[in-house]
């Protein structure tokens, strides 16, 4: 049976270490070390990282590999990550949230996973995002909490 790829937002590396995501991080970690999950990230998130406390940065380096997806911002993600700002799913100042969103779409993961309420695991937001992918002729992007997956083994 093939593995599901969950495309990790930054806000999930960090929940390592926020009392109250930290649980459910672990437990969706857990599921990566144990083989049940891949995890697909991004150049974004390896640069948005740059920028995170050093125990939050080793973490991410200390994941295996082998059990990892490493996957590019190309121009094709940038130009549908514009289109969802365009269409006012969320603000300009969101366009790095669009771009996770649209890496995810683009590679057609399982679900892209977040800790952002706001302007990511929003039922309208979502809804938007969906709408201009559908127009766009691209997969509906099924966007979960961390919490959603750990409590749906």
């Amino acid at each position: 049976m093939r593995k599901p790829r969950l495309y990790f937002d930054t806000s999930v590396f960090g929940g390592v270490y926020d009392i109250e995501f930290q649980h459910e991080t672990n437990l969706l970690f857990d599921m990566v070390k144990n083989g049940e999950i891949i995890c697909v990230y991004s150049d974004l998130c390896e640069l948005e990282l740059e920028n995170a406390p050093e125990q939050i940065k080793s973490h991410f380096l200390s994941l295996d590999k082998n059990k990892t997806e490493f996957v590019e911002i190309t121009e094709e993600i940038n130009e549908l990550a514009e289109e969802y700002v365009k269409e006012k799913v969320v603000g300009q100042t969101s366009i790095d949230d669009c771009r996770h969103i649209a890496c995810a779409t683009i590679n057609k993961v399982d679900y892209l996973i977040s800790w952002n309420f706001k302007h990511i695991v929003n039922v309208f937001r979502i809804r938007g995002y969906n709408a201009i992918n559908i127009k766009k002729g691209h997969i509906q992007l099924d966007i979960r909490s961390p919490k959603e997956i750990i409590t749906n083994d």
